[in-house]
């Protein structure tokens, strides 16, 4: 039991060590959270109007990179993304969308989307933050 404790606690340190690229949070009706400040700070500047799932992605240092419903993909001035339409998500569905960094590039995104009651199973598209000055591209 001890080395469990262990290994969990240097989880959470290495996690802790990532980064603030969770730091801004963006939900429900045009609302969102931003945690680079105690306490979070409310944001309420978003496009999208989450009724499920919903996700957001922060450079290290805890600026909004962009968010989506699984539908679309909005950048860091809240405008649509290039590109950034029809991604095969369902903004029904609980876990719409899941954005996570493409392995060993700085600036590539992965955006895994579901639909709704789809048996054609995971989709995914690839973002570009280097794209349009720093405001992205799915490619």
């Amino acid at each position: 039991m001890r080395i469990f404790i262990q290994i969990v606690l240097f989880c959470a340190f290495l996690v802790q060590a990532q980064g603030q690229e969770s730091n801004i949070w963006y939900f429900g009706y045009k609302s969102g959270l931003d945690f680079n400040n105690n306490p979070p700070t409310p944001l309420l500047d978003c496009n999208l109007y989450f009724t499920e799932g919903c996700a957001s992605i922060a450079d290290k240092q805890g600026n909004l990179l962009f968010y989506t419903d699984g539908v679309e993909i909005r950048n860091k001035n809240h405008d649509l993304m290039e590109n950034g339409t029809k991604l095969h998500g369902h903004t029904s569905t609980t876990q719409s969308a899941l954005i996570i960094p493409y392995p060993m590039k700085d600036d590539l995104y992965i955006v895994f989307t579901l639909k709704a009651e789809d048996t054609r199973g995971l989709k995914y598209s690839v973002v570009d933050i280097s794209a349009n000055g720093g405001l992205g591209k799915v490619t």
